[in-house]
């Protein structure tokens, strides 16, 4: 049976309950144990598919097509691991589930209640996630005390009773606040959280306490934590400081015995754990003597960093990789719209024109693919942007002018991307969308094949509109190179262009697969020919 950890915040939201969990299982992993990672989000949207990134950041997709928080994305980089649909939930889909039972009649004509039915259904979404793991964690999203999380804190209370004594741990994530005028730390927001929590019959094993760099939590202040929060002792309380990156939140964790603190309470061995490599690969990223290279994001959501958390991340990956720092520039597609690409990407190395959605910004994204492709700028374009990329070159290579896609004119007189809704011989996971894992055959003696090594890959998806194959032949004699074909439907994945120092533009999303120790191909590549301008190029000639 699977031992459980149950992560909550208190105080205030964004405390970096995902970057918690997902620590804390990376440290577990590294102890030899199989663990799965949950999240919890009290919302009633079905998932955050049809959520705005401004309302909640990216849209992470899972291999079996589930479109997910963006935590799903911390637990995969930082575990090393593939979720899948079981790894999210909404309040929105156990209410549907309760729903659609009730109307089959499966509970029998009995009233349907929050206690037992609703905590019942979450309890077996617990349960699920557990199948075949030795440890899961599951994150509550929100904050004690919200009326929509209440729900979840009554399911934990009542899983926790089920599971037994030695078989679960509650993590509280709380906030320390400093006084700088009397120069105190305050420990009673975090005092009251808990009290919050300990009313809904949930009592914390082990706290948090989120500070900035510059917080010392003391010996005295984690006694007097521990006593009035009801922990066992002072080692309870942990503390979660700003740090130079997140991907160095598990060796601070690591220094204050939180693995082994939580493998105690749950019975289990605290196996070795080496955090050689891990170590590494934070101080190469944090490394400031490291050369520099910015990477432009030319998008429509950059008000929100989240919206392309996967990108920048992907994006440090290969900088490691690669013995550079990648510094990110966020560019609102609209402002190169209104004032030319030059005058936003003059200083850049490298640009990505990412997924997204909608007709916003579309004609920014073509002068930034112009601009980029004229220059000779290494080029990295994702869903959207390999659509964009199709529609430059049929606009100023091909010579036509009004080449579009069906989502921005549907009736364009040479639509280059369009939509296909009955996709033969295709598993179709996303109804009109392509969503999840799916199969692409990569051309020989391309730019594709050197980054990735082989000719076979899988990729993951999120989109609903093509590349229009009548098309096809008339982009090929002009020079695009289609490098990368799904076989079962002859659907166009890849396209480069082989007279660049570096063009590739893909249907797929190839951020969503990268990690700190294995960066993506695509990202690794975009990077590698990035380092080659800098002055000193013959430090990067054999990456």
């Amino acid at each position: 049976m699977a031992k459980y950890i149950f992560v909550t915040g208190g105080v205030v939201s964004g405390l970096g309950k995902g970057i918690t969990a997902a620590s804390l299982g990376k440290l577990l992993r590294l102890r030899g144990y199989k663990v799965s990672v949950q999240k919890i989000d009290p919302y009633l949207n079905i998932d955050p598919g049809t959520m705005s990134p401004y309302e909640h950041g990216e849209v992470f997709v899972t291999d079996d097509g589930a479109e997910t928080d963006l935590d799903i994305g911390h637990y995969e980089r930082f575990l090393d691991i593939n979720c899948s649909r079981k790894s999210g939930i909404t309040s929105g889909q156990i209410y549907s589930s309760i729903l659609t039972k009730e109307r089959r009649g499966d509970y029998l004509g009995h009233t349907v209640q929050i206690v037992p039915h609703v905590t019942n259904e979450i309890k077996e979404y617990m349960r699920a996630i557990g199948e075949g793991q030795d440890i899961v964690i599951i994150e509550i999203g929100g904050t004690v005390g919200d009326i929509e999380q209440a729900v979840f804190i009554e399911a934990i209370r009542q899983f926790r009773r089920e599971l037994g004594v030695g078989n679960s741990v509650s993590v509280h994530v709380t906030l320390i606040p400093y006084i700088a005028s009397s120069g105190e730390i305050k420990t009673k927001p975090t005092q009251n959280s808990v009290k919050d929590l300990q009313q809904q019959g949930v009592f914390a094993d082990v706290l948090v306490c989120r500070t900035t760099a510059e917080i010392e939590i003391d010996q005295e202040h984690r006694d007097k934590i521990a006593m009035f929060c009801g922990l066992e002792n002072q080692e309870d309380v942990i503390h979660n400081r700003d740090c130079r990156t997140i991907y160095e939140v598990p060796l601070m964790f690591a220094k204050q015995n939180f693995d082994t603190i939580v493998l105690k309470k749950l019975n289990l061995k605290t196996n070795q754990c080496d955090l050689t490599e891990w170590s590494q690969m934070v101080e190469k990223l944090c490394d400031d003597s490291l050369p520099e290279v910015t990477v432009a994001i030319v998008g429509k959501y950059v008000a929100v960093a989240d919206a392309y958390i996967s990108v920048t991340e992907a994006l440090k990956h290969a900088g490691i990789t690669n013995n550079v720092r990648v510094k990110v520039k966020l560019v609102e597609a609209e402002n190169i719209e209104r004032d030319g690409a030059a005058a936003w990407l003059k200083d850049v190395q490298g640009v990505i024109v990412p997924g997204g959605f909608g007709n916003r910004g579309i004609e920014g994204k073509i002068a930034t693919i112009k601009y980029v492709r004229e220059n000779q700028i290494p080029f990295l374009g994702i869903c959207l942007g390999m659509q964009t990329s199709v529609m430059e070159f049929a606009r100023n290579i091909c010579g036509l002018q009004d080449a579009n896609s069906t989502e921005f004119a549907p009736d364009a007189k040479n639509p280059v991307i369009h939509i296909i809704n009955e996709q033969k011989n295709i598993q179709n996971k996303g109804g009109t969308m392509r969503l999840g894992l799916y199969d692409c055959q990569i051309k020989t003696g391309t730019l594709a094949e050197k980054l990735y090594g082989t000719t076979a890959i899988k990729e993951r998806h999120r989109h609903r509109y093509e590349f229009n194959n009548d098309y096809r032949a008339q982009f090929e004699k002009a020079g695009l190179v289609i490098s990368g074909i799904n076989p079962q439907a002859n659907l166009v994945e890849i396209i480069e262009l082989p007279t660049h120092p570096f063009f590739i533009a893909c249907q797929f999303h190839p951020e969503l697969r990268s990690r700190p120790n294995r960066p993506h191909p695509l990202f690794k590549g975009l990077v590698a020919a990035v380092a080659k301008r800098l002055p000193r190029q013959s430090e990067f000639e054999n990456l």
